[in-house]
């Protein structure tokens, strides 16, 4: 027969603390719209919709006298629903959070309060080592807002841009196409009894899906180059239709160039260079009042004969083809490409204060908002800028591992 238990009467319940986990505290951000006066800048970063939601869940925002009206937002609207606007740019650099739909500028960094949070694009081809230097000196945690990752491993603003851009790209063509710009003459997408357009797209990423999808869509006749088959199935799949996709080849590209209407280099760039795939005697070849939209001109672009222009004067001819080389497209519909910048930051700083701040949601974020990070209190956090500037790499994760 089995013992019972026995129970000591000096036996005690100690009731042991428990390690909880600590809810953070929110925070109020401090956030500075100011007005983009170079890189061709007609965007803005929060719409007065977004500065809306903010402002009604506790923060402040000033916005620069006439930062939005390259996209039709006005002084009043973003009053209306409780921004402080302000008229000296000293005043709005007061901020601890700046919004930026340009690269900062050699101008505005002597504006630049220590340890201030700049969140803007990133231009490596204009990026100087002395601005460089500046931000380090300051402390300012800078993020790129197009690296910014979401949770599916995606780019949302790039993706967004990319879109405006392939849409935008062939909507241009038509453009220059018709006898109002000095065109050819030719409609896009013909009419029963004339075929349409023929349209040369090189590159099947995000652009290239967008600008096949509104050239079908007018009805032209498309034909798709890239060297990656998993790029050209996936476009096809996206689509839903059989489309002519071919790899890169020199010979085949240089005759299908000969016969085409419109040529879009939408190529990504390796390096953060574009290849240069379209030989100036392949343009040579070309005929006359063809039309190129080299979208891929802000790495270099895809054509040889590529220069830079601006949405003021878009485009020029040579050997009569019509180069239009403007880089940031998105600046052209800039109304849209706000509001698709707004609809991504605005939940981001919503979560940034809700973690307590964004230094807060850098540490805790996983890829997120850290992949953004290329400066953070002193130190260069990306390894590319480090590479190109000769300046120390210093990693983020480790960096933060050493604060724990």
């Amino acid at each position: 027969m089995s013992k019972k238990p026995y129970i000591s009467p000096s036996f005690t319940y100690t009731p042991l603390e428990e390690t909880l986990e600590r809810r953070p505290k929110k925070k109020q951000l401090f956030i500075g719209i100011p007005k983009e006066n170079s890189f061709q800048e007609n965007r803005v970063p929060l719409t007065p919709d977004g500065v809306s939601v903010l402002i009604n869940q506790g923060h402040e925002i000033v916005v620069e006298h006439g930062a939005g009206e390259g996209s039709f937002y006005f002084d009043n609207d973003y009053s209306e629903v409780g921004a402080r606007i302000v008229y000296d740019k000293a005043d709005l650099y007061k901020a601890t959070t700046i919004l930026k739909s340009a690269p900062i500028t050699e101008e505005e960094a002597p504006l630049l309060q220590m340890n201030q949070v700049v969140i803007s694009p990133i231009h490596m081809p204009v990026l100087k080592t002395s601005l460089l230097e500046q931000l380090i000196a300051k402390k300012i945690i800078a993020i790129a807002f197009e690296s910014i990752m979401d949770e599916h491993g995606g780019f949302p603003i790039v993706r967004s841009m990319s879109e405006i851009a392939g849409n935008y790209a062939i909507l241009t063509a038509a453009r220059y196409l018709g006898n109002t710009d000095n065109g050819k003459g030719v409609l896009l997408g013909g009419i029963s009894g004339v075929p349409p357009a023929r349209v040369l797209i090189i590159g099947a990423g995000i652009v290239g899906e967008f600008a096949a999808r509104a050239a079908f869509g007018l009805g032209a006749s498309v034909k798709i180059f890239d060297n990656s088959i998993h790029r050209l199935m996936k476009l096809q799949n996206n689509i839903g239709r059989r489309c002519f996709t071919s790899v890169i080849d020199p010979v085949e590209l240089a005759e299908e160039l000969r016969s085409a209407d419109v040529a879009i280099g939408a190529l990504k760039p390796i390096n953060g260079v574009t290849p240069l795939v379209v030989s100036e005697q392949m343009v040579s070849n070309m005929k006359a009042g063809s039309v190129i939209i080299d979208v891929s001109i802000d790495r270099g672009g895809c054509f040889e004969t590529s220069h830079v222009t601006s949405h003021e004067r878009p485009v020029y001819k040579k050997y009569d083809v019509i180069h239009y080389c403007v880089p940031n497209i998105a600046s052209g519909v800039s109304r849209t490409a706000s509001r698709a910048i707004s609809n991504v930051l605005m939940p981001i700083l919503q979560q940034c204060a809700d973690v307590g701040g964004v230094e807060e949601i850098v540490m805790t974020s996983g890829k997120g908002v850290r992949n953004g990070v290329y400066l953070y209190k002193g130190c260069v956090t990306s390894a590319p800028i480090a590479k190109k500037f000769g300046f120390k790499y210093t990693d983020l994760d480790l960096l933060f591992a050493g604060q724990m």
